[in-house]
């Protein structure tokens, strides 16, 4: 009863909070800020590794002082997403949109509110699913073969569906509370952050997953130093497992499944990022975090605040593994050219400990994923026009040496997936890359911009659980990889205070879910192959005075 009181309050402070800024991976508008430190100096000393940033105060026309008081009052932005998806699921990055075919929809808005230091941000969401099943042929596949599934659902929690039915979710989504002085701030918020550099995804937060209570101690801009500029951010969170059964075949749940605690998870996480006051465009930065169940904690400081411990295990020490904390780290990078309209970034991970610095060095593919990306634009005569092309590559499979240092087991766990902390996720998406346990992703964009207005194509190729694939020995089978190959349709466009943000996509998905077509054999084995569509709105209505 405490405890749930204790939730209660929190949340309900969370509920209120003020911040100028763009929510983390907002549509258009981020994306048009990160395009604008290419163009002028208005988010020049941003560097975008740590997110949500300030928003260009045009985007606030509405606000209003009460009375004669300091207290100003701002409406902020709503949004409507919505998404139809046929046949499979598809998308990612959407603030707790749930992957699964059907009819979706999501609403945020509220009011931001200042008095003097302190602010506050009510910005609610609701998401609407249709939550249909969808086929996966996961009974088609041998025991072993469904032993080896389920291993990564044992050591995660991505289940397929989010029960049955329709579902609706209330959160108090991007809402905080904070306390402000500088470039500082203080407080609890339920928000999404992101960190690292990525466009499309991120190795540690991202808003693939709705948000979760945490309270918070960072910058809101950069603070200037005689050296340079730093961002960073101290969080201690609240996590939530779905508890929701992996499969959609109840049978083998029941065999395979082992069920969740019920316990929560405690969070300790920090980031600091640093631009060099000698080399403006280069934006460099690391993260930490751990995760534990709250029934396995101590009561030390460095239980609290283990972000502060020794690195590596032989400082950490090894019964901490033990002790279920699940640990990890990443280092990352940007580089802003103005001169030539460029910018190259990358993010390097590690879920794992190394045993020392020489073991790391040795061996550092080890438990890793990356992320490399760029964004180029182009002049064209028309002066306010200009093409832009922007990529970006996410590698989850973990590297061939896993199969040296597992031995039998033909390979271990995978990004995001960890024993017994059953994954870092919220609810049951993932927290940082949301295209799937062991994916590896390839994007790459062709636009014509004007200003927030674009009209482009995003061409995409998925390589579906790449880990599962190979420690199951599918290879040793007629079964080939499940590759999806896409095509997207891009168009964005602003009227006065309405902003429309669109995506149609196609989906080509090669050898879907590893299955084998009716008419294969196995002197001729085919792969099933289908066909699947995308269509995603999103509607932004910003208030005039």
């Amino acid at each position: 009863m405490k405890n749930s009181l204790v939730l209660f309050l929190f949340l309900l402070i969370s509920g209120f909070s003020f911040s100028q800024s763009i929510p983390a991976n907002f549509p258009v508008l981020e994306e048009n800020a990160r395009r604008s430190q290419l163009l002028d100096s208005l988010y020049q000393s941003t560097s975008f590794l740590l997110r949500p940033i300030l928003a260009d105060t045009s985007l606030y026309p509405f606000s209003e002082n009460i009375g004669d008081s300091e207290i100003s009052i701002k409406l902020s932005s709503i949004i409507n997403t919505t998404r139809i998806s046929s046949k499979r699921p598809y998308g990612w990055g959407d603030n707790g949109m749930i992957p699964n075919p059907g009819f979706q929809t999501y609403f945020s808005g509220g009011v931001e509110l200042k008095y003097k230091h302190f602010n506050l941000t009510f910005r609610p969401e609701l998401v609407i699913a249709q939550n249909k099943g969808f086929r996966t042929g996961l009974d088609k596949f041998s025991n072993v073969e469904i032993r080896d599934k389920f291993f990564y659902w044992n050591y995660g929690d991505f289940p397929e569906r989010f029960g049955n039915g329709w579902v609706a979710n209330p959160w108090w989504g991007q809402s905080k509370l904070t306390f402000q002085y500088g470039a500082f701030e203080v407080g609890v918020a339920t928000e999404n952050i992101w960190w690292g550099p990525g466009q499309f995804n991120a190795l540690t937060f991202s808003n693939n997953a709705k948000g979760f209570p945490h309270f918070t101690l960072n910058t809101i801009k950069p603070a200037k130093t005689v050296i340079g500029n730093f961002e960073t951010q101290l969080i201690i969170g609240k996590l939530q497992n779905s508890g929701y059964d992996p499969s959609q075949y109840p049978e083998l749940n029941s065999q395979y499944f082992t069920p969740f605690s019920g316990d929560w998870r405690y969070l300790n996480a920090i980031m600091l990022s640093y631009n060099p006051k000698w080399i403006p465009g280069l934006f460099a930065g690391i993260t930490r975090t751990f995760q534990q169940y709250s029934e396995s904690m101590g009561n030390g400081f460095l239980d609290y605040l283990p972000v502060f411990s020794g690195v590596t295990k032989d400082n950490y020490g090894f019964d901490k593994d033990a002790n279920g904390q699940d640990q990890q780290i990443s280092v990352f990078g940007r580089y802003v050219i103005p001169q030539t309209k460029s910018e190259l970034y990358f993010e390097f991970g590690r879920r794992d400990h190394a045993k020392n610095w020489r073991e790391f060095t040795l061996n550092p593919e080890h438990a890793r994923a990356y992320i490399l990306g760029f964004v180029q634009l182009f002049d064209l005569p028309s002066a306010s026009k200009m093409i832009q092309v922007r990529g970006e590559m996410t590698q989850q499979k973990e590297s061939v040496n896993t199969y040296i240092r597992n031995g039998g087991l033909k390979g271990g766990l995978t990004w995001h997936t960890h024993n017994p902390t059953r994954g870092f996720v919220q609810n049951g998406q993932p927290l940082g890359v949301g295209i799937g346990v062991g994916s590896n992703v390839q994007t790459i964009e062709f636009s014509l911009v004007e200003g927030m207005d674009k009209m482009g194509i995003q061409v995409e190729r998925l390589a579906n659980n790449q880990d599962f694939y190979y420690k199951a020995l599918l290879q040793d089978t007629e079964r080939k990889p499940w590759i999806d190959l896409s095509i997207g349709f891009l168009f964005d466009k602003k009227w006065d205070n309405i902003l429309l943000s669109s995506k149609l996509q196609l989906i080509q998905a090669h050898n879907y879910q590893w299955q084998l077509a009716p008419e294969s054999t196995s002197d001729f084995p085919k792969g099933e192959n289908i066909t699947s569509f995308l269509a995603q709105t999103s509607l932004i209505y910003f208030w005039n005075k």
